[in-house]
């Protein structure tokens, strides 16, 4: 059966992610299939969206998704933290981050991201580049694979998935998703398997998440992100995850305290001004009707902030 892609929070984000005059540029830093770029592009008929994803295929299925819009939308394939690293273009008016996987990956990648089906264990966004969870879990020793598991997935059993996988890879290489998934399944003690998630749910993000590094982009893309925008300009991150949602949390609140003296100085001597002001002081989770409707919204948080006037900072 086909999927429905629908962008989670869509009416918070357009809520809240306000441009401070007409036009302008949004920086789409997930454009995935192009749901929430075609939002914005249909409230504002004059805002230019450019959309960046390292994925060339979900890239082409946005590119047909917002052909209607001309050029006012383009796309660029690649990872938002190196697109930012080197940017010199137009100032955005709005930046958006959308930490999560797309449906896409999960029901028509092929890459293995889904542990209920049987696909090349691969999980890389970008699969020209880096190890697939493949190679990681045929070749990491024991303790690499467990401190992974553990930090990435927060999964409790990482120690005996750990065990589990490399047992099993001195017999068989590990070459499938349900292969590892029916490992992760047989290593937990059997009072886990029946919770609310599947017991390989935790270590397959935290594969993933060590696939793509999707951790260590997150802050320094961000970070660049509030420095490039236009005064009054606007930064939306979703996030789907505490791993994703704490390191913004504590960039957030920096960016907007502006003091980096150590937390027991007595007096700031840094010198250090604020350039945000935090528009949503607590995340924006999905209603109880989205969470119905769309559930992989459920574990959505979106953190919006506001770029300073010059003479406000």
């Amino acid at each position: 059966m086909e999927y429905i892609h629908y962008p989670v929070l869509q009416h918070e984000v357009l809520e809240l992610l306000v441009p401070p005059t007409d036009g302008g540029l949004l920086i789409d830093c997930t454009l995935g299939e192009g749901g929430h770029s075609e939002l914005f592009l249909r409230k504002y008929p004059t805002l230019r969206v450019l959309g960046l994803d390292r994925d060339p295929k979900i890239i082409a299925k946005a590119r047909e998704r917002l052909a209607g819009f001309g050029d006012r939308f383009h796309a660029v394939n690649t990872w938002f933290d190196d697109f930012f690293s080197s940017y010199k273009g137009e100032a955005p008016s709005l930046v958006l981050f959308d930490l999560g996987i797309s449906v896409f990956h999960y029901e028509e990648s092929g890459r293995g991201f889904s542990f209920r089906k049987s696909e090349s264990l691969d999980m890389r966004l970008d699969d020209a580049n880096g190890l697939s969870v493949s190679d990681m879990v045929n070749t990491y020793a024991e303790d690499r694979l467990a401190d992974v598991i553990y930090q990435y997935g927060e999964e409790r059993y990482s120690r005996r998935i750990a065990a589990a996988i490399c047992a099993y890879r001195r017999t068989l290489a590990i070459t499938k998703s349900d292969e590892l998934a029916d490992i992760i399944w047989r290593a937990v003690p059997a009072g886990y398997r029946y919770g609310k998630l599947h017991p390989a749910t935790r270590s397959f993000q935290a594969l993933r998440i060590e696939a793509n590094r999707e951790l260590d982009r997150i802050v320094p893309a961000v970070t660049r992100a509030v420095e490039l925008l236009v005064p009054q300009g606007r930064v939306g991150v979703i996030s789907f995850h505490s791993l994703e949602d704490r390191p913004v949390k504590y960039l957030f609140r920096q960016l907007a305290d502006g003091c980096v003296c150590p937390p027991d100085a007595p007096r700031c001597t840094c010198g250090g001004k604020p350039s945000i002001t935090l528009i949503t002081r607590k995340p924006v989770v999905p209603t109880e009707e989205e969470a119905r409707m769309n559930p992989p919204s459920r574990s959505a948080k979106l953190r919006v902030a506001q770029k300073l006037e010059a003479s406000d900072e």
